[in-house]
């Protein structure tokens, strides 16, 4: 059974940093893309980051390019996200994702900037 779990979310001012991370667990992590997802309310779901399955490829999203940094520790089977600079405008949940359009889904954590 796969399971994904993300943490790290919260209440951040604007101008801070937050860092999230995602763990998963029945599957070979280092064969697996991961990725970083964010919905905000009204809003579809987004692509934020993506990492190959190596740690040598990302991809990001324009509006975080910069600001966002994307890694991965396949002995800790752990994907983090490091949010820098953070806008009123990132204010959503974020989801981690394990693989190229599978199902293997986190439930989300919180992420709210604002002062």
């Amino acid at each position: 059974q796969v399971q994904v779990v993300e943490s790290g979310g919260g209440l951040v001012q604007p101008g801070g940093s937050l860092r999230l991370s995602c763990t998963v667990s029945g599957l070979t992590f280092s064969s697996y893309a991961m990725s970083w997802y964010r919905q905000a309310p009204g809003k579809e779901r987004e692509l934020v980051v993506r990492i190959s399955s190596s740690g040598g490829g990302t991809t990001y999203g324009d509006s975080v390019k910069g600001r966002f940094t994307i890694s991965r520790d396949n002995a800790k089977n752990t994907a983090y996200l490091q949010m820098n600079s953070l806008k009123p405008e990132d204010t959503a949940v974020y989801y981690c994702r394990a693989g190229l359009g599978t199902r293997y889904w986190g439930q989300g954590t919180q992420v709210t900037v604002s002062s």
